[in-house]
């Protein structure tokens, strides 16, 4: 009996892990696709790759700058196909408070909107009207 109701519990166990998403480390995202070009330590490299510590862009607006990590920016890779949602809410939330950043998270939903805007065909934006 004890066996049966202890395999019916890792069973359980199985099913919620699979259902429940794991979350995202930011700081480990960052580290597997961002500290080459900026250093774990967020300091850049001075004239090639700019440092995020301090940085009034990355603890700016977030909708210019989830659309530069999706879409890369003078010679910054776009991540649009390499990180889905979670994953770059997580790595930009995690960079905007690191290394002194005080600016708010991002969330997965914010990104997955902005994805959403930056892939949306011409034909679906509003058109101005010029009246002759």
């Amino acid at each position: 009996m004890k066996r049966a109701v202890l395999m019916w519990g890792l069973a359980a166990a199985a099913v919620q892990a699979r259902a429940e998403p794991a979350a995202v480390d930011g700081k480990t995202v960052f580290a597997k696709n961002c500290a080459a070009c900026h250093q774990a330590t967020g300091a850049g490299i001075p004239g090639a790759f700019p440092a995020l510590k301090a940085n009034p862009f990355l603890q700016g607006e977030p909708v210019a700058l989830i659309t530069t990590v999706l879409k890369g920016r003078a010679g910054m890779p776009a991540f649009a196909a390499s990180l889905d949602d979670a994953q770059l809410a997580a790595v930009l939330s995690y960079a905007r408070g690191a290394w002194g950043n005080q600016a708010a998270p991002i969330s997965p939903a914010q990104t997955a909107a902005v994805r959403e805007a930056a892939n949306a065909p011409a034909s679906t934006q509003q058109k101005s009207t010029i009246i002759h």
